[in-house]
């Protein structure tokens, strides 16, 4: 936990789920960037009275410190709001100070001030210009953040073509603000995502099946190298298995297992709304009749019930925004222990650098190469 001051006040904050020994704050430069240019005296305090949108507040840092204007969070994570809640209650806060919705939600009708924290996928960014622009109006601020290696020419031009006349910020300790001026005359598109593609022919039972990724998903508009060999490795198993999809995306990993084996029941599970929500719409567009499926948004497995699964395949992220972490990994690897029967089992896919088969002996005591080639590995560990 740190402490953030800023001209709204003084906040303890901390990432969710909070660990002592996490290296990393739940805020940066960009953030306390904004901040002070809301409460900045020379440029005018920016009118609060109004309804606030806060799009991608990574862990709450914004909403907190602007909780006595009640604005309303925009965001894709299930960790981002339980972080927000969190950061509420450690700062004797109201909950219901911050309006909470998932980037699956419908905005407020009416956004007087809009403040962007700009996210790694330029994607998901368009696609939530494209879901509050309607909601803009001309007397609207709009004020963007980010670092200024996350802030790019087609950054600028997103800003410009969805919502109106943009420039920048100059750099202060490595972050930069974006201004955008509304424009009432540019037309009001749809988002262009969903994005769908047809499986190729040879990664096993879900060739050829239609994949619908939302923005923001990794890989949206291609099977991934990683992903693309595991399918070709995925155990065959057989009978009513209760088989989780853990950090589901897009849903193809547990699509492909309920084509495999129709009597599984699948649990696609991953802290992204959209994730879920593209895992469902993949699901539902290409699994045979009758097939039975859970969708849930959460923290890994943990609601699900200790040893009530056969098999949980995942393909792990190895990045938390832009830093580099297998903190996931591991907390994954350890909440599929828990959640497997005694003789249930782990397949892990993942880039042979991560050296992820030490973290699985570790957890369960064993680890077997089921396949691998120069740049991936599909690891299998067990329950004993």
């Amino acid at each position: 936990m740190n402490r953030l001051t800023t001209p709204q006040g003084t906040f303890e904050l901390a990432r969710f789920p909070e660990h002592p020994r996490d290296p990393f704050q739940a805020w940066d430069a960009a953030d306390t960037y904004l901040l002070q240019e809301l409460a900045d005296p020379e440029t005018g305090p920016v009118d609060l009275s109004g309804t606030v949108a806060v799009v991608g507040d990574r862990w709450g840092a914004l909403a907190t410190a602007l909780a006595a204007h009640r604005p309303v969070q925009i965001g894709d994570s299930y960790l981002g709001r339980r972080a927000t809640l969190a950061n509420l209650a450690r700062n004797g806060l109201d909950r219901d100070a911050v309006g909470l919705l998932s980037s699956r939600d419908t905005p407020p009708d009416r956004i007087d001030v809009l403040l962007v924290r700009v996210p790694k996928s330029l994607a998901f960014l368009e696609d939530q210009l494209h879901r509050v622009a309607p909601a803009v109006h001309a007397d609207t601020v709009v004020i963007g953040t980010g670092m200024v290696k996350e802030i790019h020419t087609s950054t600028l031009k997103l800003f410009e073509r969805i919502i109106g006349p943009t420039r920048t910020s100059l750099a202060v300790r490595k972050a930069r603000l974006i201004f955008a001026t509304p424009d009432p005359s540019l037309p009001r598109t749809p988002s262009p995502w969903p994005y769908r593609y047809e499986l190729p022919a040879d990664v096993g039972p879900a060739s050829g099946r239609t994949v619908v990724n939302h923005a923001g998903i990794f890989c949206a508009d291609r099977l991934d190298i990683g992903t693309r060999f595991f399918l070709k490795h995925l155990p065959a198993r057989g009978g009513a298995a209760r088989i989780v999809d853990l950090g589901c995306g897009n849903g193809v990993l547990g699509l492909s297992a309920t084509l495999a084996d129709p009597g599984a029941h699948i649990t696609f599970v991953d802290e992204s709304y959209g994730a879920v929500a593209s895992a469902e719409e993949t699901f539902r567009a290409g699994a045979p009749d009758g097939a039975e499926a859970d969708f849930l948004v959460g923290d890994g497995l943990t609601d699900l019930a200790p040893g009530s699964v056969d098999l949980v395949l995942n393909n792990p992220p190895f990045h938390s925004h832009l830093a580099t972490t297998d903190a996931t990994a591991r907390a994954m690897f350890t909440g599929a222990r828990t959640a497997l029967r005694q003789g249930g089992e782990l397949w892990v896919v993942g880039n042979r650098h991560l050296s992820y088969h030490t973290h699985l002996r570790r957890i369960f005591g064993n680890c077997t190469t089921v396949a691998g080639d120069p740049k991936f590995v599909v690891l299998r560990a067990v329950k004993r």
